[in-house]
């Protein structure tokens, strides 16, 4: 008597959306994400590796991300994309799931630079510059951070900026500065002379002369964005370039209240993208006869990296929501990029200890999630820092040198 095989059952697809958190958005949402998800996996996620390899930019890319019309996500008017904040950190999360230097090359353009103008600029202002920017047409970068200046910006500028009739003179250097070498448009942060104020200034890369950029060697992380060391020597930028809501650095903090909120979701993106590509690991990978997926030690490792970003997906979407209910502070998007980047951190480590050997192999992808989230970690606020915020808005008392 013949006897009936059963039939081999198929395995879940890798998801990290355990919670089906993106069920709670609207049809018209759920759309954005699935071209932008379609986008990121069909023309972004085979041709990454290469780019990341040479410490180069696939400007090639360009055309067809200008195409999903998402720049300027969460702003209204002015030709941007519009909708929710919470839609814009999913979108983000979508970038960073499959590669983490196009999501901060989304970002500052359309959060540090469209989002200085939008939030810093006059009318005539966001009329002029943000439209091109939104169709990707001019393509903007963000300059605070300075070479012997980070954490202490909010006081210790060393670029300064002199008004000279109707115009304004900047000299200084600023590090770090992403899209700078091959951008159009830099918002450039200095401090007043003669009022000790930070300011804001619209800066034309390719035609303010003295403006120079020079690309940033020899990254470990974020290898795909181009940054550059910026100098300025006596650039003169007209008045109706200086940001004219802008009149101290509480009003820049505005701007990176938003954008460390974008960083906690692209942390969720890049734990997302690397816990995905271990799952799909184990479910392949044999070892001692059987797929490594089927070890206790392998689902514990699976599972602790799941939890981890099912709880900073919760947290991230609360985030949005406080924002878009306008009662964002900046204590909580503190707390978001510190707790969400550590446990970004911890998620693509264990992915990488999953895959052994492998995880260092950029075929594998897990290697690539691993340097950058090293970046991510650091920028727009290192733990320590957006830990003394929330702890001075829960104590009552700073803490801050």
């Amino acid at each position: 008597m013949a006897t009936l095989t059963q039939p081999k059952l198929a395995l879940p697809k890798p998801d990290a959306d355990f919670y089906q958190v993106t069920a709670s958005l609207t049809d018209a949402e759920r759309e954005v994400l699935r071209r932008v998800r379609t986008f990121m996996e069909g023309q972004v996620a085979p041709v990454i590796n290469k780019y990341w390899s040479e410490d180069s930019f696939p400007f090639e890319l360009v055309p067809g991300f200008r195409d999903l019309k998402v720049a300027g996500a969460g702003y209204e008017g002015y030709g941007c994309a519009g909708g929710t904040t919470l839609l814009a950190g999913f979108i983000a999360m979508e970038i960073a799931r499959i590669d983490c230097s196009f999501a901060t090359f989304f970002g500052v353009h359309s959060g540090l630079a469209m989002g200085s103008i939008f939030l810093c600029g006059s009318e005539e202002q966001k009329k002029k510059w943000l439209p091109p920017m939104a169709r990707l047409e001019k393509i903007g970068s963000f300059g605070l951070t300075e070479p012997l200046v980070g954490s202490g910006t909010s006081g210790g500028l060393l670029t300064t900026a002199r008004r000279d009739g109707d115009s304004w003179i900047l000299n200084g250097q600023k590090k770090w500065i992403g899209n700078a070498t091959w951008g159009d448009v830099t918002i450039i942060w200095a401090r007043d002379v003669a009022d000790n104020q930070v300011k804001g200034f619209i800066v034309e890369n390719k035609n303010t002369p003295g403006f120079k950029t020079e690309k940033i060697q020899h990254k470990m992380a974020l290898r795909v964005v181009q940054n550059a060391l910026i100098t300025m020597e006596n650039c003169r930028v007209p008045e109706e370039n200086r940001l004219q809501i802008d009149t101290s650095f509480r009003d820049t903090a505005r701007v990176l209240r938003m954008t460390r909120a974008f960083v906690a979701w692209e942390a969720v993106g890049c734990a997302m993208g690397a816990y995905e590509n271990a799952l799909a690991y184990a479910q392949t990978r044999e070892q001692f006869g059987k797929p490594i997926g089927k070890f206790q030690l392998i689902q514990d490792l699976l599972v602790k990296m799941l939890g981890n970003i099912t709880a900073s997906l919760c947290m991230v979407v609360r985030l949005s929501q406080l924002q878009d209910e306008g009662k964002l502070k900046d204590e909580h998007a503190s707390l978001a990029k510190a707790f969400c980047t550590v446990k970004m951190r911890e998620t693509v480590g264990f992915a990488r200890e999953l895959l052994g050997a492998n995880g260092i192999v950029l075929d594998y992808q897990i290697g690539r999630f691993v340097a950058d989230a090293e970046a991510i970690y650091s920028y727009e606020g290192t733990r320590e820092m957006n830990t003394l915020i929330v702890g001075k808005a829960i104590t009552g008392m700073g803490a801050f040198v």
